[in-house]
This record gives structure tokens, C-alpha cells and sequence, in this order.
């Protein structure tokens, strides 16, 4: 079982077998996160650095911020641990760049939830790994999902560099939109994956509803759409039934359900609806995947819209999103694809049945 995860040791324990400095790149709540985990494997950080550009004489979590240049003409070797996230061609080239000069190490954290994706999480968890594995629909799905398992494990970056997919990829060989689209956007934001979906269908669609909790993100969200017709917008969490959520806004695509936030109306899309089809479903609701689909599985039961589900906010969405899908609905053929991001964020899992039209080319 699970001979596709070649990884045996965790990046925390290549970490604290280090003798040379660890410097964390970047700052922010990655690299709180990030230095947590090594405080609880007792692994010493050396320091913090950044870019020289961004560097202005301040400090984080006690260390002051030093830069790039600072530390290469101090120390003839040291260890570099990403602690933020990339994704223009530009920064995942300077990643790449620096990884061939100095080890380089991206742990895996997860943005929502507790707990590290290590080898003993992953071989406690192999039953399932294995019966996603299985599950998927080509052979690519199963190369780029081997390589995000042994990535959360090592956080060796090249596993994210490897394979990585375009939205055209996934737009036109995936999910084959058509100009009758019936779009149900869970985590709407500002309207970007509405303008996307636009890209894609070249501005015509039957019908769009746009889910959004945070207030001042829905506040562009209604300045997008603007009096575009047909489309219904939606303050509101994505949830399984319909309640009050405590719901922390941070204007920005991190807003998430938490233990002490605002009270926020919740909504389940199958009573968003109101047994009315979709055709179209997207959800990137910041760890309330799960409770997002069974808030949605009526739907998905009778409709089998294409789904768009991300799979990379908390250590189980990797194995428990697709298997849930599957059990709500069998007839889903199921295929995963990354884009260009480092750590693992933008792996998400596509669902279609044949008989919504959609087909997939090889490789």
C-alpha cells in the first residue's frame, strides 16, 4: 500500500538533524505557524530574512528582519525555510534559484485546523490515501497526486515544480464549459473565478449565484457584477444547513469560520436553490469544504454539476474531500490538478460525469 509515497522522513525531523543555521524566508501567519511546529520538534530558528526590497529595519516573532544579502555575505552556508506562499513566474523562479544555491525546505502547514502532514500521519491515514489513488480518472490526477503527498511530507518544492497545470488546461480539457452554464460560486471573493468562468463561456452563461461571507470582499463582489443580469450574490458562509456561524473577516481570501468571530448567516446551496439546477459548482470556502458539500449533496445527487473543490486547507481535504464526493455521488469521474503555487495551495479536485459533456484529454 501507498508504494507511490517514496518520502520516509518528515521535513521536521530533517530539520532538527541540521547542524547549519535555519533562516525563515518571509513572515506573516506561515511563518507563526512554521515556527510553532519547530518549537514543538525543538528545532532552532537562526533568524528571519526577506527580500532586500522588503526589508525596513523591523522585527518579527523576536528576530529582527535581516536581508538576503545581509546573510549570504555573512555565512558561507545555511538552511532556508520558505514561510510564504508563491505564485507569480517571477518569485517561483526566484525560489528556484535559491534552492539551487542553499537547501531549501517548504514545510507543509495547514491554513485551517491543527496537526502536520507527516509519514505517521500519512501511514494512519493510508487506507484512504490509497482509495483516492485508486480512484482517479488519469494518470496525470495520480502522478500530481503522489507528488503533493510526498511534498507535505518532505517539503522538498521541486514535487510542486513538476507538475503543474494552466486554468486553460483545466478549463478547456477538464471542465469544458459550455455557454448554458447554471454557476454556483462558493467563496465568491471579489468575482475573479466569476470572471474566469466569463473568460471561458465568452461572457454568456444561463445563471450565476455568488456566495461571499466577508463583508468587504462582497462589497466588490456587488461592484463586479454591477447590473450584469442574472447573476444573484449571497452575504452568507457556505455551510450544511442553514444557521449563524461565527466567522472571522479578514478582507482578504483567508475570512474562515473560527471559535470567537462575528455572527454570520450560514447557507446551504441545496437550500440556496431550492431544488432549481446548477450546472457549475466551485468551493473554495477556507476549510468549510466538507460541511459545503453536504450542504450541496441533494444537488449534486440529482444535477451532477461539475464541481471545482479545493482540497488544500486542512491536512484531511486531500483524502477526505474526494472520497466524500464519490460517496455522494459514484458517477463522478474524479481528476486533480495544481497550479502554480508553493506551498500546495491551488491543488484542487475536479469532478465531472460524462453525461455533462465533459471530456478529458490524455496527458
Amino acid at each position: 500500500m501507498l508504494e507511490f509515497v517514496t518520502e520516509k522522513i518528515s521535513v521536521w525531523e530533517k530539520l532538527k538533524a541540521e547542524t547549519r543555521p535555519i533562516y525563515l524566508y518571509g513572515m506573516g501567519d506561515g511563518a507563526i505557524r512554521i515556527l510553532a511546529a519547530m518549537r514543538n520538534y525543538g528545532i532552532q530558528a537562526a533568524g528571519i530574512f526577506a527580500s532586500d526590497e522588503f526589508v525596513r529595519g523591523h522585527d518579527f516573532a523576536g528576530f529582527p528582519v535581516r536581508k538576503l544579502s545581509e546573510l549570504e555575505a555573512e555565512l558561507t552556508d545555511f538552511v532556508v525555510v520558505l514561510a510564504f506562499a508563491v505564485c507569480s513566474p517571477a518569485m517561483i523562479d526566484r525560489i528556484r534559484a535559491l534552492g539551487q544555491k542553499y537547501t531549501l525546505y517548504v514545510p507543509d502547514v495547514p491554513v485551517v485546523g491543527g496537526g502536520l502532514f507527516t509519514r505517521e500521519y500519512c501511514d494512519e491515514h493510508a487506507e484512504e490515501i490509497q482509495a483516492v489513488y485508486q480512484s482517479l480518472a488519469d494518470e496525470r490526477s495520480r502522478r500530481i497526486y503522489a507528488n503533493i503527498i510526498n511534498f507535505k511530507i518532505s517539503g522538498d518544492p521541486a514535487y510542486l515544480i513538476d507538475q503543474v497545470d494552466t486554468r486553460d488546461d483545466i478549463w478547456n480539457r477538464v471542465l469544458c464549459p459550455t455557454n448554458h452554464e447554471i454557476y454556483v460560486d462558493l467563496g465568491a471573493y471579489n468575482g475573479d473565478s466569476i470572471r474566469e468562468m466569463l473568460d471561458f463561456t465568452r461572457g454568456k452563461y444561463h445563471r450565476i449565484v455568488a456566495v461571499e461571507p466577508d463583508r468587504k470582499n462582497y462589497k466588490k463582489l456587488v461592484k463586479f457584477v454591477g447590473d450584469t443580469p442574472s447573476v444573484q450574490c449571497y452575504q452568507c458562509a457556505a455551510w450544511c444547513v442553514d444557521t449563524e456561524l461565527p466567522f472571522a473577516s479578514k478582507a482578504g481570501r483567508q475570512s474562515s469560520v473560527v471559535t470567537d468571530g462575528a455572527a454570520t448567516p450560514a447557507r446551504s446551496v441545496d437550500n440556496l436553490l431550492a431544488g432549481n439546477p446548477v450546472t457549475l459548482l466551485k468551493m473554495d470556502v477556507e476549510g468549510s469544504e466538507r460541511e459545503a458539500l453536504w450542504g450541496a449533496s441533494r444537488s449534486i445527487v440529482r444535477y451532477s454539476p461539475k464541481l471545482m473543490i479545493s482540497l488544500y486547507h486542512r491536512n484531511e481535504d486531500i483524502f477526505e474531500l474526494p472520497l466524500l464526493v464519490r460517496k455522494i455521488n459514484p458517477r463522478y469521474k474524479l481528476y486533480i490538478r495544481h497550479l502554480p503555487y508553493i506551498p500546495a495551495w491551488e491543488t484542487n479536485l475536479y469532478a465531472v460525469c460524462d453525461e455533462t459533456g465533459a471530456t478529458v484529454a490524455g496527458d
